[in-house]
């Protein structure tokens, strides 16, 4: 696969995302499917959703149309994988879609999310973790705690948009090195057709990407992961799984324990993310998605030189394992609670705040 072609197909997944968000917030608009300024959520006027259905056509349709056009055949000939993690990424999508429009509950949106990463499972994306039959379904559950991880992380202007294009971007340059143009190809798309949403949704936002996004782009991030694990071993493994998801997972880490911890529901709505943890040091909106994003800067090229076998995949690990205990470790210690009852109902997933 020709790298001008590769460029290609991104810049078509940028300008098609544009353009469509711009569309079909207009269009959410007039469908009054908005999310509205109540409770605990802190923007100031109803915002339209439908960002992640422009964010799914700008990453599928260049790369799907590329990748057949290059081969002359179906698309993405001879991988199997590929083709699963993309029609699993758009039911997965579509789940979301619903859910923006009338919610649903926890385990409805498992009852989707979960035979959609056993079909990517079972079409050869897997953990090479125990060597036997335990890998798939631990696959299976990384998958769809990753996915609603990604999911949570979207709740703040830019946020996850802005982690998402440096992930993606990142995971398609180990792909392409790694020897798997295709997940490269989706990942270039994937990264570009955040970008071209981001401006859309940077602060004060004008469209939110919703769940139809926020599913999407962790379930396809997820599985190109997993995929992308660069060989055996524990070690390797660990660094594969837990650096291109790794402000995902504090993320939803440090909420979770904090909740427990206030004796609040799990699953309700809160400002404890790590995103207002930064708001509430001094950081604006803008500087706090800025910050997330160059985290994910960070595990990421961690992850890239693990591949290369610059650096060690155990000390990558450790590196990983201790930040991760000592931000998480930190930030627990500033109050976010408020005194009284729980906010909200409980749910898998937040509105944004």
């Amino acid at each position: 696969m020709n790298g001008p072609a590769v460029l290609a197909a991104g810049a078509a997944g940028w300008l098609m995302t544009a353009i469509a968000t711009r569309g079909l917030g207009l269009l959410a608009l007039r469908l009054d499917l908005v999310d509205r300024p109540t409770g605990y959520k802190s923007h100031a006027r109803p915002t339209p959703y439908l960002g992640g259905v422009a964010i799914a056509l700008g990453t599928l349709l260049p790369a799907v149309a590329l990748s057949g056009a290059l081969s002359g055949e179906p698309p993405f000939p001879g991988d199997r994988r590929i083709a699963a993690i993309v029609v699993a990424a758009m039911a997965v999508g579509l789940l979301g879609l619903v859910d923006d429009i009338r919610s649903l509950s926890p385990l409805s949106r498992l009852a989707v999310e979960t035979p959609a990463a056993t079909a990517v499972v079972l079409c050869g994306v897997c953990v090479p973790l125990t060597g036997g039959w335990l890998d798939g379904p631990l696959t299976v559950a990384w998958i769809v705690v990753i996915t609603n991880s990604f999911n949570l992380l979207d709740n703040m202007d830019g946020a996850l948009a802005s982690v998402a294009v440096v992930t993606a971007g990142l995971l398609s340059v180990t792909a392409f090195l790694s020897g798997h143009p295709a997940a490269g190809l989706l990942l270039t798309t994937l990264a570009c057709a955040c970008l071209g949403f981001l401006p859309h949704n940077w602060a004060p936002a004008k469209i939110f990407m919703g769940d139809a996004g926020s599913l999407f782009v962790g379930f396809t991030l997820a599985c190109c992961a997993v995929l992308l694990i660069p060989g055996d071993g524990p070690a390797l493994t660990a660094a594969g799984l837990l650096l291109p998801a790794f402000v995902a997972t504090v993320d939803t880490g440090v909420v979770v324990v904090a909740r427990r911890r206030a004796g609040r529901p799990v699953l309700s709505g809160g400002r404890d993310h790590l995103s207002h943890r930064l708001r509430r040091l001094g950081l604006s909106t803008r500087a706090t998605a800025l910050t997330l994003a160059a985290c994910a800067a960070l595990t990421g090229v961690i992850g890239l030189l693990v591949t290369l076998r610059v650096i060690s995949p155990i000390a990558a690990a450790i590196i990983v394992a201790i930040t991760a205990s000592a931000v998480a470790g930190l930030i627990q210690k500033m109050h976010v609670h408020p005194q009284g009852r729980p906010a909200g109902p409980a749910r898998i997933h937040e509105r944004r705040p």
